[in-house]
């Protein structure tokens, strides 16, 4: 087996006190780790300097993905407690007298599993009824509330931001991880964990980065859990990746192709973005719009179409996201450039620092 798909070729070790707990101060002063592909050179900075990577003509691709609270805490009928963890936004069916009701796929953590038909008490006016049964420990619940709120309105009263489980703080989920959990452009709610990639972004960067003639469009994945998902295969082709829901309007596939025809040069803020933009476009590279869902699969001997330079936070060890910056920027370089990052102190994971890589 070749070594760049060998799974422990994607492994490295990491002391707990680079895992970031909290986000940086603001959100442009987190670190930025620059690697040039072309000169095969790397420089240290601070994010705010994305601007100067950045030329007139190029186009920044985000993610526009809402994280909602998926988690929410209750209790079962007997009394015990009992944790819900939404694994997508809930489907909403039609109401029936004075309450609603939404479907969708979850996992719960309580001591004993739910039997099947049995009911979960998750506020006042939120209760979940067991539907369903299925493999890996998910359940599909039917969820009802009263016709007097909407379900966003009852996910944010009752809920709380899905933070991954790296992210290990005595005090728990803050008030303040609402805000900074979440992408200064987040629109669209489906998320279950944020495109971490653009948390750096400001709204006061994001005004300079317009006023410097670089164009910023959105695109849309919903990050499903299955993103933790850990690879169990030693050759890391025989890996069956998640599937996420990806969505590009007419108007941004337009921007994205002219940018292309002009010859500007593809910014991809995050991992997400890449995987939407490389799988809703055709072997020429031209961007399709529409929606779909997405089981592209990037490692490294993939070419990439569409993509020119990436934003991205730093991954776990032994993550499909590691094999899909590798086959931007090349594993052994890529590596090497996480453990300079790990000597050098670096923040890593979703409230931690990013890198730019860049031709």
């Amino acid at each position: 087996m070749q070594q760049e798909f060998s799974l422990k070729a994607y492994n490295y070790t990491l002391p707990p006190k680079n895992i970031a707990q909290h986000p940086a101060d603001a959100r442009e002063n987190s670190r930025l780790l620059i690697l040039h592909r072309d000169s095969d050179t790397h420089e240290h900075g601070r994010f705010h300097q994305i601007i100067d990577l950045l030329n007139p003509g190029d186009l920044m691709v985000v993610n526009n993905t809402k994280v909602f609270p998926a988690r929410l805490h209750g209790r079962k009928e007997s009394g015990g407690k009992v944790e819900v963890f939404l694994l997508s936004y809930p489907v909403e069916k039609t109401a029936q007298g004075d309450e609603k009701r939404a479907e969708v796929t979850a996992l719960i953590k309580s001591s004993k599993r739910p039997k099947l038909g049995s009911h979960l008490l998750l506020g006042p006016d939120l209760n979940a009824r067991i539907l369903e049964l299925l493999d890996g420990g998910k359940v599909k619940i039917e969820l009802s509330y009263s016709c007097d709120k909407a379900l966003s309105v009852i996910l944010e009263e009752h809920g709380q931001v899905p933070l991954p489980p790296y992210i290990n703080r005595t005090e728990g989920t803050t008030e303040d991880d609402r805000e900074r959990y979440q992408t200064v452009y987040a629109q669209q709610p489906g998320a279950v964990a944020a495109p971490t990639a653009g948390l750096h972004f400001s709204k006061e960067l994001l005004q300079a980065i317009d006023e410097k003639g670089v164009g910023v469009t959105e695109v849309t994945l919903h990050v499903g859990h299955g993103t933790f998902a850990p690879v169990r295969c030693q050759d890391i082709r025989d890996h069956n990746i998640h599937q996420e829901y990806v969505s590009i309007s007419k108007k941004s596939a337009k921007i994205i192709n002219r940018v292309r025809e002009n010859g500007g040069k593809i910014w991809a803020v995050g991992t997400t973005t890449v995987r939407t933009l490389e799988f809703m476009s055709d072997r020429k590279g031209t961007v399709q719009a529409g929606e779909d869902w997405c089981g592209l699969y990037i490692l490294p001997g993939y070419t990439y179409k569409v993509v020119d330079n990436l934003i991205t936070n730093f991954h776990l060890p032994e993550s499909s996201l590691l094999f899909l910056v590798s086959a931007l920027y090349g594993r052994e370089q890529l590596m090497a450039a996480y453990r300079e990052a790990i000597t050098m102190g670096y923040r890593f994971y979703s409230y931690g620092d990013a890198m730019a890589i860049c031709s």
